[in-house]
């Protein structure tokens, strides 16, 4: 299990990178738009070289998954897009400070209803006041 939350962390530090960088590259091109494409040519040509190196199983099945969750596809091009766009403007932290106030939601609400097959959590006074206070913790770091 530590390694799965190694990960993660390796995950969540790069966010904020990410939006950092496609922003910076979206004003240098004038372009969020052409600036997310980018990112997403280069994100392509990455998954579909772990896809290759890792037995390219799984297409095959693609015909038969629920099409909602293709969703995530939509929900991406979504997220790039508009951190592309907003943080320019608006700041990489308080736009990342909006996004993971937005996942703190969205994941409480995904374990509590067991939504997309998630394992249900309930959502709990102890949980809200966790989530609440992560929240406040965020909130915190973006005090100027």
């Amino acid at each position: 299990m530590a390694q799965y939350a190694f990960i993660m962390l390796l995950a969540g530090i790069g966010i904020p990178i990410l939006a950092a960088l496609n922003a910076a590259l979206g004003t240098r091109l004038g372009s969020p738009a052409a600036a997310a494409t980018v990112l997403f040519v280069i994100a392509f040509g990455t998954a579909a070289t772990v896809f290759v190196l890792t037995g390219a199983q799984g297409l095959a099945k693609l015909s038969s998954a629920p099409k909602h969750l293709l969703l995530a596809g939509v929900l991406i091009a979504f997220y790039v897009l508009t951190i592309t766009y907003i943080a320019p403007h608006f700041g990489v932290g308080n736009a990342v400070f909006f996004v993971l106030l937005g996942q703190l939601i969205s994941a409480a609400a995904i374990d509590h209803f067991g939504l997309f097959g998630a394992q249900p959590a309930a959502l709990s006074l102890t949980r809200i006041g966790g989530i609440a206070l992560m929240a406040a913790g965020v909130w915190m770091t973006q005090l100027a």
